[in-house]
């Protein structure tokens, strides 16, 4: 059903493609389409022309992909992140122009395809350096001066014991006053020290984070919202929570100081659910932490639902879709369904999750899967980025909090007025990115760069690929992305099919 639905999807689109022709003079036209349509590209300036007796000045860019789907070829521009759909014989014009080393031949013969290749970066000038591209991307988004994270853990204790969890949950920690001081101090030093300060975040994480909501929470944000405010720097906050604790009483506070999403986790429907998450007097926590979500979506605060399944899981997951059909069309623009596969159990089942995950489109619900958002580069990372620290409920100063937070892994350390200092730790996570030779050819650079600054880390001194090398799974990251936007394109026509029906009766 999934590939017959992607298949009909496609071939709307291939039917509205221009058949490749010849006009009088003997040039090609037709035979490709940007896709999705690209209002950019159809308002861009037309290419100014060159002489043939010039030196060649083009190139193929090194992070093209052309991938065989449905009878067409699939180019895609991992700078760009832009798709051409193209008939094969104008792909075979393509490489037989790179093997002559006559690209400007295929602007002779095709010159409405050349542009649109020279449009999308698909061909660009010889003297372009794609590497200094990349360095220049990733330098804006990793080094921006404009936004401030903290990351905050107020305890590593839990009212769950998930069996795959792999935070050292702690009894009895939490955080005291006097680091609740220096945190203050904190986003009084970092307001202080970015003068382009325009948007101040701070992540609540653990551990869970809720169990301490009034005594450490509360205070914290109330804080960063009065100081950041009287800047003119915009103020938000987010949770990764378990989602139990969280009551009614508490959503007056959320709205006022811009507490806008959280993230929560189910294992899968009720029965599979409260075999995982109970309490410790086992009692199943699912009805209580559904009432949560509906609570929150209900009163427009972002709520990404994270689904941790197994091969289990994963046959009754979709009875999550009845569980949550009393939200209206309103609510369901600020609930979203995200699929991570429980590593401990093995192969992910893409064929299954695909089905899973479009059935929940269908049903108007946002999803996202496996590679739909891989983009590790212009989204990268938390830990990544310059502005960013992690703050433990003892104070220990850290980046990534995907790892236990020990002693001996802390990246810093908090002073009493709130100045964190770094140490050579953070240095090599900050200068980690473009030591990996794989990189360096690969097509999928600007989407992938070697995955995340703990990756690079993990892997100091050695090759490595975050796909193992495997240019397969390369077009399954392409495919899965291209296949988001035909999905999308089905749900939009279900909507409308379903407005005309509800206008018509």
């Amino acid at each position: 059903m999934f590939e017959l639905s992607i298949q009909k999807a496609f071939r709307r689109h291939d039917r509205k493609m221009e058949e490749i022709s010849e006009d009088e003079n003997g040039k090609l036209f037709g035979g490709f389409s940007n896709f999705p349509k690209s209002v950019a590209a159809e308002n861009a300036p037309p290419m100014e022309p060159f002489e043939r007796s010039d030196y060649p000045i083009f190139k193929t860019s090194r992070f093209n992909s052309f991938i065989p789907f449905e009878e067409k070829i699939l180019g895609y521009n991992s700078y760009t992140k832009r798709f051409l759909v193209m008939d094969p014989v104008l792909l075979d014009l393509l490489n037989a122009a790179v093997l002559e080393e006559d690209l400007e031949g295929l602007y002779d013969l095709h010159p409405t395809f050349f542009a649109e290749l020279v449009k999308h970066d698909f061909i660009i000038k010889k003297e372009v350096d794609e590497l200094q591209k990349v360095i220049d991307l990733r330098e804006s988004v990793d080094f921006d001066d404009t936004s401030y994270h903290m990351t905050i853990n107020p305890t590593m204790n839990c009212n769950f014991k998930c069996w795959y969890c792999y935070e050292s949950h702690i009894k009895g920690s939490k955080m005291d006053q006097p680091t609740m001081e220096k945190i203050r101090k904190h986003i009084d030093k970092a307001i202080e020290d970015n003068p382009n300060l325009k948007h101040f975040h701070i992540s609540w994480f653990g551990g869970e984070p809720m169990l301490y909501y009034d005594n450490v929470v509360e205070p914290i944000v109330s804080y960063g919202m009065q100081q950041t405010k009287a800047r003119g720097i915009k103020f938000s906050s987010n949770f990764t929570t378990n989602g139990y604790l969280v009551r009614e009483r508490m959503i007056p506070f959320f709205k006022e100081n811009n507490i806008n999403a959280f993230q929560i986790t189910l294992d899968g429907n009720k029965e599979k659910h409260n075999t995982v998450r109970y309490t410790a007097s086992k009692k199943g926590s699912y009805d209580k932490i559904i009432e949560n979500i509906k609570l929150l979506v209900k009163n427009e605060i972002i709520t990404s639902v994270r689904i941790n399944y197994t091969k289990e899981t994963l046959e009754k997951i979709e009875e999550l879709i009845t569980e949550f059909s009393d939200l209206t069309e309103e609510d369901r623009s600020y609930i979203s369904f995200s699929f991570h596969n429980v590593w401990q159990d093995g192969d992910p089942n893409r064929e299954k999750l695909e089905q899973v995950v479009t059935n929940f489109r269908r049903h108007d619900f946002n999803t996202n899967s496996l590679y739909s958002t891989f983009n590790t580069v212009r989204d990268s990372c938390y830990a990544d980025q310059k502005n960013h620290v992690t703050i433990n409920y003892d104070g220990e100063v850290f980046k990534c909090t995907a790892r236990d937070f020990n002693k001996d892994d802390r990246e810093g350390v908090m002073h009493d007025d709130g100045k964190i200092v770094w140490n050579e730790k953070f240095e090599q996570r900050m200068d980690s990115k473009f030591k990996n030779n794989p990189c360096f050819s690969c097509r999928i650079q600007p989407i992938c760069n070697g995955g995340c600054s703990q990756q690079a880390l993990e892997h100091v001194g050695e090759d490595y690929c975050v796909v193992d090398g495997d240019e397969r799974e390369k077009d399954n990251i392409i495919l899965s992305q291209f296949k988001q936007i035909l999905e999308h394109q089905i749900i939009r026509r279900a909507k409308l099919v379903r407005q005309l029906n509800k206008n018509m009766y």
